[in-house]
C-alpha cells in the first residue's frame, strides 16, 4: 500500500456533481465546521472548501467523517478528537496550530460544540492567541424547531436529560418554569420513559418528537406530552436520532419565596452557587441579586449542618 502524499503535495479539491473544484489552502487557525445531520447534501460550499483546504480535520469518529469526505472526494487527513482522548489530543492540535496549520473541527453530525466535545479546545486555542472561525450550517435543534410548529421566539436548549429517573425528574422540575420552548436530545431506548416524566413534571403541554431529521425516514409526531408518552409506550423503541420540542408554560403568577428556595436547594446539590443562582433566575424571572443572597444563606446552612 502506498503512503499518502505529504500535505504540501496533496491536491486540495472537492468533487460536486461530477466536477472537481480546486481550492486554496485555508488560513491558519481553528475552523469550526458544521456538517450534515443526516442528508449528506446538507453541507455548504464554504464547508467543502474548508474541509478540502485544511491541513487536518479533527473529528469525533474518523469512520463517520470519512463517509462525508468520500462523498465529496476530499483527501484531507483525519485525527480523532473526542471526550475520551481530548486531554492528550489538545496539546498536539495546539502544536500544529503553532506551526501554522489550518485545522477544521467537526462533530459526527451538525454544529460542533452543540452537545458535543469541543469548547475546551476552542478556549485553549483562543487563549493561545490563534484564530477561531465558525462556519454555520446544519443543526438538529434548529431543524426541529423549524418543523415542530411551536413558538420559536424564545427557546431553551437543554441537551440530554439525565438517564436515571430521580435525577431526570429533578432536572425537569428546574426547567418547568422557564418561559420558553424547551428543546432536548433523546435516545430511542429512553424516549418513552422521558415522555412519562415530562408529562408528570410539566403537565399537558404540546410537544413534537422529531426523529431522523433530513433522513429518508424522517418523522415528526405531535401531541400533548401524556398522549405522546402513551404512543411510544405502545409502539416500542424507535430507531434513530431524536429531538424533542416542548411548548412553553402558560403564563403563571410570580413564583413564591418558598418555590425559589426549593429550586435553589435542588440546584445547589448539583452545581456551584453561581450556576445555581443563574439557573433559578432563568427559571423564575426573580432578581439574581436577591437569589444570590438567599443562596449564600442556604449554603451556610448546609455547611453548618452536623454530619451524620
Amino acid at each position: 500500500m502506498s503512503n499518502p502524499p505529504a500535505d504540501e503535495d496533496r491536491l486540495r479539491q472537492y468533487t460536486l456533481g461530477g466536477h472537481a473544484f480546486n481550492v486554496a489552502k485555508v488560513a491558519a487557525g481553528l475552523h469550526i465546521v458544521a456538517t450534515p445531520i443526516g442528508n449528506l447534501g446538507d453541507i455548504t460550499l464554504r464547508a467543502l472548501a474548508t474541509l478540502a483546504g485544511a491541513d487536518l480535520i479533527a473529528c469525533e469518529d474518523t469512520r463517520v467523517t470519512r463517509k462525508l469526505l468520500d462523498r465529496y472526494a476530499i483527501g484531507t487527513p483525519l485525527t480523532p478528537y473526542h471526550d475520551h482522548n481530548a486531554m492528550a489530543a489538545r496539546p498536539k492540535l495546539l502544536r500544529r496550530l503553532a506551526e501554522g496549520a489550518a485545522i477544521a473541527l467537526v462533530s459526527d453530525a451538525g454544529t460542533p460544540l452543540v452537545s458535543d466535545p469541543g469548547f475546551k479546545l476552542v478556549r485553549a486555542v483562543q487563549e493561545a492567541g490563534y484564530s477561531v472561525t465558525a462556519l454555520p450550517g446544519a443543526s438538529a435543534p434548529l431543524a426541529a424547531l423549524a418543523v415542530a410548529g411551536l413558538p420559536t421566539d424564545e427557546f431553551f436548549f437543554a441537551g440530554f436529560l439525565p438517564p436515571k429517573q430521580a435525577a431526570r425528574r429533578a432536572r425537569i422540575a428546574e426547567l418547568a418554569r422557564i418561559p420558553a420552548t424547551l428543546v432536548f436530545f433523546e435516545t430511542g431506548p429512553r424516549i418513552a420513559a422521558t415522555l412519562v416524566d415530562l408529562a408528570a413534571g410539566l403537565g399537558p403541554r404540546e410537544a413534537a418528537v422529531c426523529r431522523e431529521l433530513t433522513k429518508l425516514h424522517e418523522e415528526v409526531r405531535h401531541g400533548d406530552l401524556a398522549a405522546l408518552a402513551q404512543t411510544f409506550a405502545e409502539t416500542g423503541e424507535p430507531r434513530g436520532e431524536i429531538v424533542l420540542v416542548i411548548a412553553p408554560p402558560a403564563a403563571q403568577e410570580q413564583p413564591s419565596v418558598d418555590d425559589a428556595e426549593t429550586l435553589l436547594r435542588q440546584a445547589l446539590a448539583r452545581v456551584s452557587l453561581k450556576d445555581a443562582v443563574g439557573e433559578v433566575a432563568l427559571a423564575t424571572g426573580l432578581s439574581r441579586r436577591d437569589l444570590y443572597q438567599r443562596a449564600l444563606a442556604l449554603a451556610k446552612e448546609q455547611d453548618h449542618r452536623p454530619a451524620r
